[in-house]
């Protein structure tokens, strides 16, 4: 035999799975060695997993476990490996073995495996090969390569030599006998075995496999049918005809096998079984590689199969054995590998139901783990109930049952009972609760004394209850039963509302309402669903749905298109339809709804009404009740019971009515000539007005009634006769039966005696007294002066603009002063939404009480539909909605009071016209001045000056014109103008001719006799003030055009598909809490130059420590720590301790502002996430702020941050705003910036200073007249996702200036953090095909100027429009300069060569500039100050309540006051912040000179916001002056957006911790709370001592020990915080 290389290696046991031998090397005919390759991963997701398997090169003979050593040997052709059991891991190999002599020709020949036997007692292993005829070896058990012992070659040939024969082997207790059977024999022969029964062991033919053991049989497997049998066999050495001739001990049975198959399938080559639970549990191995499990219960039956491939195409060696030392592990080997299998993969199983269903005999559920598991992985498996095996079926399972399970929501539920169901063990002892889910939990116990367990839980608080679905009347609510903080059982139980039933079933809510599930009841009067039947005992009681009114459906005959049909509908249990009302009569609208469109209705012009009256209301007396007969009521007084109650008998006849009760009159006496309204009260006066039209008389002069002015029984107005002489009697109302009133009515004779004063003015205005007797007779009073004018109080004709809607549609509108007014006034409609009324005169005016309003449309008085949307209009009372204010008519005289005013004629008039003060507020439209007929053009107008001046000639016929001014119809001859003579202008106009010819001839005189030179030096300035002239003509020319044209041309560049670059929540907040902390554009300067390809795609991530990231401590610090840090945040989270610690650090004199802010932007992270509990925080401490300021100048509050409430409020308000900020804000305020960087970028720009020809900020303007031409280049550029475009640039420009506009053009749609540098781009411009130029700000061609080297621009290159240039990328630094070389050559020379200018002129770009960003400033304005869907943000209405309610409670009135607080909580430290800081929300570039132009619009924005007046003036800054005008609107609007907000409706705190939990929820785990409280930490140790003693002075601090869980904190903290931080 012929041996092949030899390869010597030695045993290691703890060599790794990533050692690997190669086959090749040790591939020889006669020697075994040790192969280590890596383990597969074991399967999931089936009840059977490979968990470790070893492949073997070569095929596969044998293997044998050794249990006391954990290891396993397998046997393969010319291999022997020894594993590590658990893991298959490879430990050792044998070496090869040696050479014996031989005299014939060798050749290679396969060592195949025919014994392998442990003997584990004296730590060998029995190896036979087919080699050297059958060869055996003894070798170590824990070293395979070893020999134990060494034998020749030849003494040992005793095992088979041929591959497919058997050999059979036992290693017996005692060690007396190693039996061996030869080859091609079916039996082994058993002897001298003393009393040690047999090892378990195999025996093997070509068809059958008998597995012996214990004295019995425990399967007969063949190629097909597998056969459990029992019985004992009995050696019979005398019986040797069974078995071959060299066979010295045969072996036969007494009596064949015979037993019916159990299961049956092809091709099976291997049996393993095992008893569990009950349970046969089969293994079975298939000649295609699969392992079979099936599971049978006590009666054989198949209950459960499983399988698994081993290895596809691989038969299954008939060897299969369980892992001894854990018998939930099989071992099995196929042709080339030997695998470890898991028996059972319980952990698939998630739910108990699935886990016994699966009837996997080792399976079972872990009841209080709530896991499927083998029994000896579950906890306390040997008490009752605590592992649940298969055999009982799914109805083991635990479940619960809710006692009761449909909880009604208007009932108060203190408890709830849960029925415990299946196999639960005992739960006395235990800590238990309910958990409703939403972290609320309540106590739960186990009721003793019951059969079954019953747990007693403590039911959810009310105001705990989930929301309703909005298209549901339930809630379901599921509930487990938590166990040692283990959630075991389940169960739902449902929460419902009757009342939601019918809601949300509105077209069937009475017979939704009987279907419901829910014992529910219809209530007929309220005509909704109740729950609870005792609401409406009052009403008639219905049983089922059946006695619901409804429509009964009936079919209609086919009508034609286009035809009307009258269609009839019958309804069922109409009778229960009742209407009731309390009020004497209500209107009850009828309208025919769309069935498909709820929300459309059939047209109905004129709305149908149904009258629903009661007799009982509105009809205190008999005359009343009977006088309803004329409204159709069918109504009778009752005399017995003196009420008004319903006539059901038709034929009752009313009977009569008491005399009339007269109770009062007024007035008591009027003139002789009658004509007085006199007003009688009283009771029955009359059923109608026909009863009392000649019923009314005073003494014998009759009185005439008003029908317009009668009410049924209880009022008549009437006109009075004439009386002869004076009398006085009492009043009569004669109707069937008399009545006379108690008092008496006088007719007198008025007497005027005298007035004063007796003389006026034409124009009228003067206040007339007179002095009289019986002056006040009569019901209205009129005094006529000179017996035809009237003697008024007010003039009226003021123009009332009108605003709504629909006015287009009306015909003629009109205006009706009550009370006040004297007559009716007619109204110009202007357009669909406004209309114009002039203010009629005033009469009888008793006071400044406003005086109602009404309009009439069409001739019909408007009214409210809101407020009276069905009331019958005789018997509703109308309220009119609008109101003026009369005051007295204005008061004007000439500056010096003159009655006479001289003028000369051709010269121009200014008359300056003072006006006494007053509340009109009369605007300048209003003041007409004329002189004579000539209107006095009005200039300038205040509160109580007018300047008006006359421009065309006043010379006329008269000597003398009326200077008068007009107010609607107010109109006052203050003063008469005398026109000089002619003469005296003419001898004026003489002298002064004289005069200036007289100069004339002397400035000659002294011209001709200068020199030369003064003569040059006159001219020279003469050509350089034309020169100026012509420079201010041409930029006032430039200045009007740019500013008629920059606006379109914005727009269009504007006008583009650009993403706003939003910054991330996270970086927001910490850039709104810390903005000298985090800033992107300062990073940019401090990282270092990157490639391109490494800034695009990725944001520029900021290091700011309060990110979300890893706590970095070391790990020898971190237990402390960690749970100092967590007892601290327990603290904090405690309100009392957290108010007591910010009051103690800010008593502190050296808690500075700095420290301050930073303290409440930390407690704002720390807290983020219980927004509510920061929120009530934030509100005490404002309770203090308020109460100490209160004291002093309110007004002065919240106007500055210098204590830690008013930058928690800021923060508050940063985080409450975001999503307004981004949803509503953020694209006008994006596109202002665009908008005002592309003004700037629209003229020439200094390099130097940054200065700009178009700016808004006075100190930013570029004061020169710069000559600019645009120029379009087509640039090339890899980067940012574009390859090329064209790029408006400046000829100007320089060459750092052209790369910026460039990179923004290309990168535009990209946040500026991932925009490459100027530094890093080179520019070239390609001249020629064949020549290009690397442009730079300085370079060789750069010219010199007074020393210095001025910076190259495209002028300098002489670059011509539409040239090609290319921008790329570089590595190396160009001669760009920088901006801190830029800073070094401020001083610049180039003034001195330029001609000088009157820098002021300039000033009008500020204009022109204003003008082309008006729009977006406006859209701006317009989105801060509006409402989105009609309601402002949640955070601003709930704030402002807060302030309305904190001024209330103190007694401040003020409206003043609550308008600085509202603008110094939200405006000034909220919008004034974003304003100024455009960084804080977007990823963009702020300039030096953005940021000027930005202060003056949020300079504006506050200008606007405040209600101070502002007093300007010629020298005040143009900041303040260039939006002067528009301040008054703004100031308008952000008036009426606080109007707005205070008249809506107030928030539940309900509906605010709603939204701020959501707040909380939508940003969680954004920043690293555990670093925000080691900060606040270090200012708790820096000021320990003050804090203790605060919280030890605090009655409720020391009741509940807060300073002694201080001082743990501090015990915890203090040998730690301060080197642990540093060092991470």
């Amino acid at each position: 035999m012929l041996g092949a290389r030899e390869r010597e290696a030695g045993c290691s046991g703890g060599m790794g799975a990533e050692q690997v031998l190669s086959s090749a090397s040790v591939s020889v005919s006669s020697s075994v060695y040790l192969l280590l390759l890596v383990l597969s991963a074991p399967g999931s997701g089936r009840a059977l997993s490979v968990r470790s398997r070893f492949p073997s090169p070569t095929l596969t003979n044998n293997f044998a476990l050794d249990a006391s050593g954990g290891r396993l040997y397998l046997a393969a052709v010319n291999r022997l490996f020894q594993l590590s059991a658990p893991n298959l891991t490879p430990l050792c190999h044998a070496p090869q073995m040696p050479q014996a002599s031989c005299e014939h020709r060798k050749r290679p020949t396969d060592n195949y495996n025919k014994l392998l036997a442990p003997d584990p007692e004296q730590g060998l292993l029995v190896v036979c090969g087919s080699v050297y005829q059958g060869f055996c070896q003894l070798r170590r058990l824990d070293n395979v390569s070893a020999l134990a012992v060494a034998f020749p070659a030849d003494m040992l040939n005793v095992a088979a030599n041929h591959a497919e024969a058997s050999t059979v082997g036992l290693c017996c207790a005692g060690g007396d006998a190693l039996l061996l059977a030869p080859p091609n024999t079916a039996w082994a022969a058993l002897s001298s075995l003393g009393s040690f029964p047999p090892t378990f062991r195999n025996i093997q033919t070509s068809t059958h496999l008998l597995i012996f053991g214990n004295q019995w049989i425990s399967g007969i497997l063949d190629s097909h049918v597998f056969t459990k049998v029992f019985f004992s066999f009995q050696l019979q050495p005398e019986q040797l005809d069974c078995g071959a001739a060299h066979l010295q001990h045969p072996l036969s049975i007494l009596q064949p096998i015979k037993a019916r198959p159990m299961f049956t399938s092809p091709g099976l080559t291997s049996v393993a079984v095992s008893s569990v639970n009950n349970y046969t549990v089969v293994f079975l191995g298939t000649a295609n590689g699969r392992l079979l499990k099936i599971n049978f219960n006590s009666f054989m039956d198949v209950m459960s199969r499983e399988s698994i491939t081993i290895a596809y195409g691989e038969p299954v060696h008939p060897i299969m054995q369980f892992d001894p030392s854990d018998s939930s592990y099989l071992y099995l080997m196929t042709s080339h590998q030997i695998a470890r299998v898991k028996v059972a993969a319980c952990d698939q199983y998630t739910i108990c139901t699935d886990c016994l269903a699966a009837a996997d005999a080792y399976c079972g559920w872990c009841t209080l783990e709530t896991r499927c598991s083998l029994q000896h992985e579950c906890a306390n498996s040997d008490e009752p109930y605590y592992w649940i095996s298969t055999s009982g079926g799914v109805q083991q399972c635990p479940s619960m049952t809710i006692i009761p399970s449909e909880i009604n929501m208007e009932k108060e539920n203190t408890a709830m009972i849960i029925q415990m169901n299946g196999s639960i063990p005992s739960l006395s002892g235990m800590k238990m609760s309910c958990d409703y889910g939403n972290n609320i939990e309540t106590v739960a116990k186990v009721l003793s004394q019951s059969l079954n367990q019953y747990v007693y839980c403590n039911f959810l608080p009310r105001e705990k209850y989930p929301a309703f679905p909005s298209n549901q009347d339930h809630v379901i609510v599921q509930t487990s039963v938590k166990v040692n903080g283990k959630n075991i059982v389940w169960a739902n139980f449902t929460i419902y509302d009757c009342k939601r039933t019918g809601n949300i079933y509105p077209k069937t809510a009475c017979i939704s309402c009987f279907s419901a599930k829910w014992k529910c009841h219809w209530c007929t009067r309220k005509y909704t669903c109740v729950s609870n039947a005792t609401e409406c005992e009052d009403s008639i009681q219905m049983t089922n749905s059946t006695d619901c009114p409804q429509i009964v459906p009936a079919s209609v005959a086919p009508v034609s298109t286009g035809t009307s049909q009258d269609i009839a509908i019958t309804l069922m249990n109409a009778a229960f339809i009742k209407l009731h009302t309390s009020d004497k009569s209500h209107l009850f609208p009828v309208n025919l709804r769309l069935k498909e469109k709820p929300g459309q209705f059939i047209d109905s012009p004129q709305m149908m009404i149904v009258e629903i009256y009661n007799c009982a209301t509105g009809s205190a007396d008999c005359s009343q009740c009977h006088g309803r007969e004329d409204l159709g009521h069918q109504c009778i007084w009752s005399d017995s019971s003196s009420s008004c109650r319903l006539n059901t008998e038709v034929l009752q006849i009313p009977g009569p009515c008491p005399p009339p009760e007269i109770r009062k009159i007024e007035p008591l006496n009027g003139p002789l000539e009658g004509g007085t309204l006199v007003t009688i009260r009283g009771r029955n006066l009359g059923r109608r007005f026909s009863d009392i039209v000649n019923a009314v008389i005073i003494g014998n002069v009759k009185c005439i009634p008003l029908q317009e002015r009668y009410i049924v029984s209880e009022e008549i107005v009437c006109w009075t006769g004439e009386a002869i002489a004076e009398f006085s009697d009492v009043v009569t109302v004669n109707l069937s039966k008399e009545g006379k009133s108690r008092e008496r009515y006088s007719y007198v004779l008025p007497v005027v005696k005298f007035i004063s004063p007796s003389a006026g003015p034409k124009a009228g205005g003067t206040k007339i007294t007179i002095t009289g007797s019986n002056l006040s007779v009569g019901s209205e009073l009129r005094v006529l002066v000179n017996g035809t004018k009237e003697c008024t109080d007010l003039s009226g004709g003021r123009i009332i603009t009108v605003e709504g809607n629909g006015f287009l549609m009306a015909q003629n509108v009109s205006m009706v002063v009550h009370t006040v007014g004297k007559e009716q006034t007619n109204c110009k409609v202007h357009s669909d939404t406004v209309i114009t009324c002039p203010s009629p005169a005033a009469s009888n005016l008793t006071g400044s009480k406003p005086a109602s309003v009404d309009f009439y449309i069409n001739g019909r008085l408007y009214t409210d539909d809101h407020h009276f949307p069905f009331d019958h209009y005789e018997e509703a009372v109308h309220i009119s909605k609008f109101h003026l204010e009369y005051y007295p008519d204005p008061q004007f005289f000439t500056a010096k009071k003159e009655k006479w005013i001289k003028h000369h004629p051709g010269e121009p008039l200014t008359l300056v016209i003072h006006k006494e003060p007053d509340n009109l507020g009369l605007e300048s439209n209003e003041y007409e001045v004329k002189i004579g007929l000539i209107s006095c053009e009005i200039q300038i107008v205040s509160d109580k000056v007018i300047h008006c001046s006359v421009n065309e000639s006043l010379s006329t016929s008269e000597r003398q014109l009326p200077v008068t001014i007009q107010v609607g119809k107010f109109n006052q001859t203050i003063a008469m103008l005398h026109l000089g003579g002619s003469e005296t202008a003419i001898t004026v106009s003489i002298v002064v001719c004289s005069i200036l010819l007289l100069l004339s001839v002397v400035a000659l005189f002294v011209f001709c006799t200068k020199s030369r030179r003064a003569e040059r030096y006159w001219q020279k300035t003469l050509l350089q003030m034309e020169e100026m002239e012509s420079q201010i003509r041409e930029e006032i020319r430039k200045g009007f055009a740019e500013l008629q044209t920059d606006m379109t041309d914005l727009t269009k560049e504007l006008n583009r598909s650009q993403g706003i670059p939003f910054l991330d929540y996270k970086y927001f907040v910490t850039r709104t809490f810390f903005p000298k902390c985090s800033s992107l554009y300062e990073e940019r300067y401090i990282l270092p130059s990157q490639h391109l390809s490494s800034q695009m795609g990725s944001q520029v991530q900021e290091t700011h420590p309060l990110l979300l990231g890893e706590w970095k401590i070391p790990e020898n610090c971190r237990p402390n720590m960690e749970e100092g840090i967590a007892l601290f945040s327990t603290l904090l989270n405690n309100k009392h301790f957290l108010i007591v610690f910010v009051h103690a650090l800010e008593q502190q004199k050296d808690f500075a502002v700095r420290d301050r802010c930073n303290l409440a932007s930390l407690l704002t992270i720390a807290l983020h996430g219980k927004l509510e509990y920061y929120t009530s925080i934030m509100k005490d401490l404002l309770v203090d702020l308020i109460d100490a300021s209160a004291s002093k100048n309110p007004k002065l509050m919240l106007r500055r941050t210098e204590s830690v409430v008013e930058k928690m409020l800021t923060n508050w308000m940063s985080i409450c705003m975001y999503s307004f900020l981004r949803e509503t804000v953020g694209e006008p305020f994006f596109l202002l910036l665009c908008a005002i960087k592309q003004q700037i970028n629209k003229g020439s720009i200094d390099a130097i200073t940054g200065k700009a020809r178009y700016t808004l900020n006075e100190e930013w303007l570029l004061r020169e007249n710069i000559e600019a031409k645009p120029r379009n280049l087509n640039v090339s550029f890899q980067g940012c996702g574009m390859d090329s475009l064209s790029v408006r640039v400046m000829d100007t420009d320089t060459l750092s200036q052209v790369k910026e506009k460039i990179l923004e053009a290309f990168c535009k749609n990209i946040p500026y953090s991932q925009w490459p540098r100027v530094e890093d781009v080179d520019l070239e411009w390609f001249a020629t095909s064949t020549d290009s130029y690397i442009l730079r700000d300085l370079d060789d061609t750069s010219v010199m100027e007074d020393g210095r080297k001025k910076l190259n621009t495209l002028a300098h290159y002489k670059i011509p429009d539409g040239a090609s240039l290319a921008m790329s990328l570089t590595d190396n630094k160009d001669t760009t300069l920088s901006r801190d070389e830029l800073n070094e050559n401020k001083r610049s020379h180039r003034q001195s060569h330029r001609k000088k200018v009157l820098p002021e002129i300039y000033l009008t770009r500020l204009l022109s500039t204003k003008g082309t960003l008006q729009k977006f400033l406006d859209d701006l304005f317009k989105a801060i100050l509006s409402f989105r869907d009609e309601k402002p943000p949640v955070a601003i209405k709930y704030f402002f309540d807060f302030l309305e309610e904190q001024a209330e409670k103190r007694g401040i009135s003020d409206p003043d006051t609550l308008h600085i607080w509202k603008t110094n909580s939200l405006p000034l430290r909220f919008w004034v912040n974003i304003l100024k800081n455009p960084q804080f929300v977007f990823d963009i570039d702020k300039t030096d000179h953005i940021d000027a132009c930005l202060s003056v619009i949020a300079q504006a924005f506050i200008d606007a916001c405040s209600i101070s007046d502002l007093q300007l003036g010629k020298d005040s800054p143009t900041n303040k002056l260039l939006y002067a005008k528009e301040i008054p609107e703004y100031r308008k609007i952000v008036q009426k957006y606080y109007k707005q907000i205070r008249d809506m409706p107030p928030l539940s705190e309900q509906e605010m911790n709603a939204h701020l939990a959501e707040e909380s929820r939508k940003y969680r785990n954004e920043f690293n709370t555990n670093v925000a409280m080691t900060e606040i930490y270090k200012y708790a140790k820096r000021y320990r001592n003050q804090i203790v003693s605060a919280l030890d002075s605090n009655p409720t601090t020391r009741r509940t020990q807060l300073q002694h869980k201080f001082e743990q904190v501090i015990a915890l903290m203090e040998d730690n915080i301060y080197e642990c931080c540093s060092e991470a």
